[in-house]
């Protein structure tokens, strides 16, 4: 046996990173790649760890050193583990400060069924968010809120890509996002109130809220699309303190948080 490799390592049958396979799977930070091999990247101890109770693992890419502090991975993890130097992590990771571990998972089955929502729930609507950063932190603020369901429009940004990944901060895990046509899913659903937030809407905080219903939130630069604004059953604004001297808008993510706040 050679003196490198452990007992506990020939047990799990671990292999060593070749540089050609993590270069391979640097693919998976483009959409094309992850649709093409319906595959994605969770990087960091927590992260990893909160995916495992979420998706299919395909495999786990680790140093030794998380491997040592994680001895629970032996009667656990029944898949393929993969033993990398920093050097080689730094090849696939899109973090600035590395991580000890890097998991590969398989994306959900998408059902490409319009569902019919349950009227006694609270589902989130998004048309076309393009910027990763927000939809990481609008996954992570449903997590907070106990919203556990958001439909996306198909042109909203991947949820699965590694900058939206790693900004939700494990909550993808437990907050389900599906890609869906938005009109179809209200045009199915239209017993189910749809509010949504417009500038000319009423002031959020002058209204009760249930927690049920639909709520819907527009793209950071041009708001809901038109086609959408129709169906809006209740308009909400979230009024500036200063109506005289304010900025156009309120950061998409931020005014998710407020909305629902105020509905908790």
């Amino acid at each position: 046996m050679s003196k490198n490799v452990t007992t506990f390592e020939v047990c799990m049958e671990i292999k060593v990173l070749s540089k050609i396979k993590a270069k391979e799977l640097k693919g998976l930070s483009t959409k094309k790649e992850r649709d093409r091999r319906r595959l994605f990247l969770a990087e960091g101890d927590k992260c990893v760890k909160d995916m495992l109770d979420a998706f299919v693992p395909e495999f786990l890419i680790c140093n030794r050193d998380w491997l040592s502090n994680n001895p629970f991975i032996e009667d656990t993890f029944n898949k393929q583990l993969y033993l990398a130097d920093n050097k080689t992590i730094g090849l696939i990771s899109s973090l600035s400060s590395l991580p000890d571990v890097i998991g590969v998972f398989r994306m959900p089955v998408e059902d490409n069924e319009i569902p019919v929502l349950d009227k006694n729930r609270l589902y989130l609507l998004l048309d076309e968010v393009q910027d990763p950063g927000n939809l990481g932190t609008i996954i992570r603020t449903c997590d907070w809120f106990g919203v556990y369901d958001i439909y996306a429009s198909k042109n909203t940004v991947d949820a699965y890509g590694p900058k939206v990944v790693q900004s939700t901060m494990g909550s993808l895990s437990r907050v389900r996002v599906r890609y869906v046509d938005l009109e179809k899913l209200i045009l199915k659903n239209r017993e189910i109130k749809l509010i949504g937030t417009l500038l000319d809407g009423e002031p959020f905080n002058q209204i009760k809220l249930e927690a049920k219903g639909m709520l819907l939130m527009g793209n950071e630069g041009r708001g809901i699309s038109d086609s959408l604004k129709s169906y809006i059953d209740l308009p909400l604004t979230i009024p500036p303190s200063n109506k005289n001297s304010h900025p156009d808008s309120l950061n998409v993510a931020i005014a998710t948080a407020v909305i629902l706040s105020h509905i908790s």
